[in-house]
């Protein structure tokens, strides 16, 4: 969304002046409010859905943020000049929502509820991680959404397109492995190591599936975990603490972590502690130990809103488009030659 059409709604917002009853709050430096469902607060802006689009608000003109605001009328200020009184209710229950600024194909956190542990969470988020298998290597995945949109890494994939997933379906409190061998390649992107794998079997149930979380949030020295198949040990769990944020390698920026990230993990989660994806984990330094890397979420963010740009085809695996010969300069024939 350009910075443009996101004022210009903003600007048709602050006219109509409505608020709806129990809402979130943004007030903003010149006394006017924003109400709708706050997606997600970022460190340089804040996404708002007001009911007919979506709007990034940056941090900069934002004084404060109420969560579960309720209102009767409209935000215009009373002839005193100070802001209208709102009456605040309870706070939402914590939970994923559908980001509506990507199409629902993933999910996120409309709110960061308090860290648990990560016995907690591998029994809530491990039936969505899965193993990621072809005629010549192995990896781990994850799921996306309920309809079987997963990411893994490209070069778990690279070269093949006879792919299978292995999930774990909880039953009766046991685990069932599933084998699902109908697996297509939506999109792969080589540079970013990404790829994004659906499977189309047609008995396949709903999948439990994960949120995607925000890197940039991370600070040095939190605890994170990984969950993959090590090996092809799956279902691991390592965990560690996010060393920095922004180690460079082959000119991109990576997530390193002491969580230990071994052959199989690639392209299983990196979770924070409120159980969130901020990692794609992809490599290791195989010299030393603790020395693991994962590809930011927001890179991920990136290759699945622009999904579209990297899509698959089978008879072009380089590129998904085929493009024209641009047409040669026209050869006119002169007086002499007729």
């Amino acid at each position: 969304m350009s910075s443009k059409m996101t004022w210009t709604s903003l600007g048709l917002l602050l006219a109509a002046g409505l608020i709806p009853v129990s809402a979130d709050v943004v007030e903003l430096k010149d006394k006017a409010a924003i109400t709708g469902k706050v997606l997600a607060e970022k460190r340089d802006s804040i996404v708002v859905d007001v009911g007919y689009t979506v709007l990034v608000i940056p941090r900069s003109v934002v004084t404060k943020v109420s969560v579960g605001e309720s209102a009767m009328a409209a935000t215009a200020k009373p002839s005193s000049g100070k802001p209208t009184t709102i009456a605040k209710t309870p706070a939402p229950e914590s939970k994923p929502v559908l980001d509506d600024l990507n199409y629902g194909l993933y999910q996120i956190s409309n709110k960061t509820g308090p860290e648990r542990s990560v016995r907690d969470l591998v029994n809530l988020l491990g039936e969505a991680v899965v193993q990621v298998r072809n005629p010549g290597s192995l990896g781990s995945g994850f799921f996306l959404n309920e309809e079987g949109f997963l990411i893994t890494n490209f070069h778990v994939i690279e070269g093949e397109t006879q792919i299978s997933v292995e999930v774990y379906h909880q039953r009766n409190g046991q685990l069932e492995r599933k084998t699902y061998k109908q697996v297509r390649i939506v999109a792969m992107n080589k540079f970013a190591d990404l790829a994004l794998l659906k499977i189309d079997d047609k008995d396949a149930p709903k999948f439990k599936h994960v949120p995607i979380g925000s890197a940039d949030a991370l600070a040095v020295g939190e605890r994170v975990f990984a969950i993959g198949s090590p090996l092809g040990l799956e279902r691991t769990v390592t965990e560690g603490i996010l060393s920095t944020k922004t180690r460079q390698l082959g000119g991109d920026l990576f997530l390193q972590t002491t969580a230990q990230i071994n052959p199989g993990n690639s392209g299983g989660p990196l979770f924070n502690l409120h159980g969130e994806v901020v990692g794609v984990t992809n490599m290791k330094i195989t010299s030393g130990e603790g020395l693991g890397f994962a590809i930011p979420s927001e890179m991920v963010r990136f290759f699945l809103d622009h999904r579209d740009a990297y899509a698959y085809a089978n008879d072009n695996p380089s590129n998904p488009y085929r493009y024209l010969e641009p047409p040669g300069r026209t050869k006119h024939k002169t007086a002499d030659e007729n």
